[in-house]
């Protein structure tokens, strides 16, 4: 194990990511102000939920998917080439997103997924299951061994966010395959930060800036390149990088999000994927939340969910139940509760796999995590960390 003391200097970021002080919920969800980006208005109703009262009364969605047809027309091939590339983990969200491009809208997509850390048996059968049920074309990008568990513990260090190099390729490598193959359109799934809580500079509009959306809020301000002064070479990188600015410009690329012509209702989506793409659910429910069939792919996705937890205070079920109260799927009382049986449970099931996976110990693991914890958000006391204010107002300070 290659454990080290970690500093707080060595971090991209000082602790708590620059939270507001005063930890508020909102008064329609669950979801708090500690969500890094997220705005509330006077009523002390979130971003999120006022974007999805303009999904539910005032978009015209006939004239959305008329917009999305005029699109998809401007860039059909009819020589049987790829016309778009869908990045796609078999997942409900974007093989929904592929499986309608092609069979509503006639396009050719080309699927690209770039592998998680370590796959699932329910992942890695979904994802099977979207190109063979659901007839879809699909590049499976395995990233270098050595060099991802390096950035994973890295990233797990000086972000407090292991996922980070999962998120570098999911959202770089389509780019890349993009370029190679001449395909100007990329096609992802919602924008998560208007549906989730977030950054509003996209919410009325089908594309994504990629120029500056996919360093400073996708990737948290940390871009790859980061990390070649942690001692990991621009050779290794390469994986992770977008293509040259001037190669996306002339290739003319475009991103659009399905979120925009499409509403955007996670169940929804799995009750599709289930009827079209073969997608099974889980058979339990995930660590940290109660559904059982979103981010199933990756052995270590619990911890990039446990981290959330741990320097926001909120957690996996935090984000679930939010959706589904802005859905009118469960109540915000329902929400409250399933937020105070599941948020921030550890995810023991792969403790051992991360372990191993990063060359840590249980030591180090939980020094890092501890160094995360806002003291505005948690308190130490006889030994045990405690919340200091939870959305059913039974933290310690409430």
């Amino acid at each position: 194990m290659k454990d080290k003391k970690m500093g707080v200097g060595e971090k991209y970021y000082a602790k708590g990511y620059g939270l507001p002080e005063e930890v508020k919920y909102c008064t329609r969800c669950v979801v708090s102000n500690q969500r890094p980006r997220i705005t509330f208005d006077d009523k002390g109703v979130c971003s999120a939920c006022n974007f999805s009262d303009f999904k539910d009364k005032e978009t015209d969605w006939n004239k959305r998917d008329k917009e999305l047809s005029i699109l998809c027309d401007k860039y059909r091939r009819n020589d049987g080439s790829y016309d778009v590339v869908v990045p796609s983990s078999g997942g409900k969200d974007s093989a929904l997103v592929a499986h309608m491009l092609k069979n509503k809208y006639g396009m050719n997509p080309l699927t690209v997924t770039w592998a998680p850390h370590l796959y699932t048996d329910i992942g890695f059968k979904n994802h099977q299951a979207h190109i063979h049920i659901g007839d879809l074309s699909n590049i499976l990008v395995t990233p270098p061994g050595k060099t991802h568990r390096e950035l994973t513990k890295l990233a797990f260090e000086v972000l407090g966010d292991p996922f980070l190099p999962f998120i570098y390729g999911q959202n770089n490598m389509p780019l890349q395959i993009a370029k190679n193959f001449n395909i100007p359109l990329v096609f992802y799934g919602e924008n998560s930060e208007v549906e989730y809580g977030g950054n509003m500079l996209d919410a009325y509009n089908p594309t994504r800036d990629w120029k500056h959306k996919n360093t400073n809020i996708l990737m948290s301000g940390v871009p790859p390149e980061k990390f070649i002064e942690k001692g990991i070479s621009e050779k290794d990188l390469y994986p992770y990088l977008p293509p040259a600015n001037e190669d996306l410009e002339n290739l003319g690329l475009m991103i659009h999000y399905m979120g925009y012509y499409h509403k955007w209702i996670p169940q929804e989506n799995y009750y599709y994927c289930v009827e079209n793409t073969g997608f099974k659910a889980n058979s339990v429910r995930s660590e940290g939340t109660y559904s059982k069939y979103a981010s199933l792919d990756d052995k270590l996705d619990g911890y990039h969910y446990y981290l959330m937890f741990i320097k926001f205070g909120i957690g996996r079920a935090t984000s679930d139940a939010a959706h589904e109260v802005r859905d009118g799927h469960i109540t915000r009382e329902e929400a409250e509760k399933l937020v105070g049986r599941f948020d921030g449970e550890f995810p023991e099931k792969y403790f051992q796999t991360f372990l191993e996976y990063c060359d840590i110990s249980e030591d180090y693991f939980h020094q890092v995590v501890d160094s995360w914890r806002p003291k505005h958000i948690w308190k130490y006391d006889d030994g045990e960390w405690l919340l200091r204010h939870k959305v059913d107002g039974s933290g310690c300070d409430d």
